[in-house]
């Protein structure tokens, strides 16, 4: 049997006639690109790459033939990308982003007309009020409203929020994103001190319901398991709740809400320890019906699909990984009437002054199926 570093010379030989035959491919790569541009061809070929496969599952040994396509379909990727780089080839999304750019003010507004979802007192709005000194604030019922009131131009700017710490992300507003033309311009991650509220003079034991919303009653459920005969109702969200608490003329409900609520409906707070952590934050997103980028973007955020196959995504996270772009946040959602395929939402932690991010931008955008590029913003 040989020795270990006699293996693992034999390996590192073979490793240098890998480079100098990956750099050989590249350099043909280049030509082929060259080819392609003076004849108007597509930088894909698909039937080229599965008969290339198919060649290379026969020449593979027994065991080996996942792994031989794996290799191969990444390679393929990355000449693909290389190609793509050298046609320099762009699209509406690069574009989009060099006009936001220039047009875009130096400072973020201080005063703006804001959507959000709820009443006065609700979490999206004490986030509004961080992002903006003097904001107008217009109050939804529903998700939707927001984003339809940005899209349709009531307001410049809507506030939803996207993912909590403690209980994960709002399938809603990632199911409604699908639905809607918007720009994300800013993010903030808000904490959140969820409060017990009720009328003064009431005793928790007194308590037969308690509202608020989804998201709430999951990052308290610790404290709700122990109270298994009390009703939970969900309603809009943690201001309505405490709105809702407000108008019981029983005096028996309470809202789990925002201690802010608690002045503003003129309740009393009964516990201040009703959330599973202390460490409870709630991510929300500022859109707009304009694409608007300022100074220091620092995050991209993508919803794309990928062809129902195996691999597919992993080819995905290769091209991110290829360009360097950090992939702070992976969601994926159902797609309506289509049996386990899925919408992909991305955050992407790079500039959009970066040529690699630019170019990873256009190579999704003329390869994949669906690609909808969300906004370049930084998150306070």
């Amino acid at each position: 049997m040989k020795d270990l570093n006699e293996i693992r010379n034999n390996i590192d030989e073979i490793d240098s006639q890998l480079v100098e035959l990956f750099n050989r491919r590249m350099e043909l790569a280049g030509e082929v690109a060259a080819y392609k541009s003076q004849n108007n061809l597509p930088v894909t070929n698909a039937g080229r790459e599965r008969e290339i496969l198919a060649r290379v599952a026969e020449q593979s040994n027994e065991g080996c033939e996942l792994y031989a396509k794996l290799l191969f379909s990444t390679l393929f990727d990355v000449s693909k990308s290389h190609q793509s780089r050298l046609l320099n080839k762009t699209g509406k999304v690069s574009d989009s982003i060099k006009t936001a750019l220039e047009n875009t003010p130096k400072l973020f507004p201080a005063k703006a007309v804001v959507a959000c979802q709820g009443v006065e007192g609700a979490y999206s709005q004490l986030a509004c009020d961080k992002l903006f000194q003097l904001p107008s604030i217009m109050y939804f019922n529903r998700f939707d409203g927001v984003f339809t009131a940005v899209e349709k131009g009531l307001c410049q700017y809507g506030i939803l929020p996207i993912e909590n710490s403690s209980y994960g992300s709002v399938g809603e507003v990632y199911d409604l994103m699908k639905k809607h033309h918007f720009y994300i311009v800013r993010s903030i991650r808000l904490r959140v001190n969820h409060t017990l509220l009720a009328k003064p003079g009431t005793k928790l034991s007194e308590i037969r319901e308690i509202f608020s919303h989804e998201q709430a009653i999951g990052q308290c459920s610790e404290f709700l398991k122990k109270h298994p005969l009390v009703k939970v109702t969900v309603v809009e969200n943690t201001a309505v709740a405490a709105k809702r608490a407000a108008a019981d003329e029983s005096g028996h409900s309470a809202a789990i809400s925002s201690r802010n609520c608690a002045d503003l409906y003129g309740l009393t707070v009964l516990s201040d320890e009703v959330q599973n952590s202390d460490n409870n934050y709630t991510r929300f997103i500022c859109i707009s019906k304009e694409h608007e980028i300022y100074p220091g973007a620092s995050r991209i955020s993508l919803m794309l699909t990928c062809p129902h196959e195996p691999g597919s995504l992993y080819r995905l996270l290769a091209k991110f990984a290829s360009a360097g772009l950090n992939v702070s946040k992976l969601e994926s959602r159902p797609i309506p009437g289509k049996d386990f395929e899925f919408m992909f939402y991305f955050d992407l932690e790079t500039s959009v002054y970066s040529e690699d991010a630019l170019r990873v931008l256009a190579d999704l955008e003329n390869s994949l199926e669906y690609c909808n590029y969300l906004g370049s913003y930084t998150e306070v």
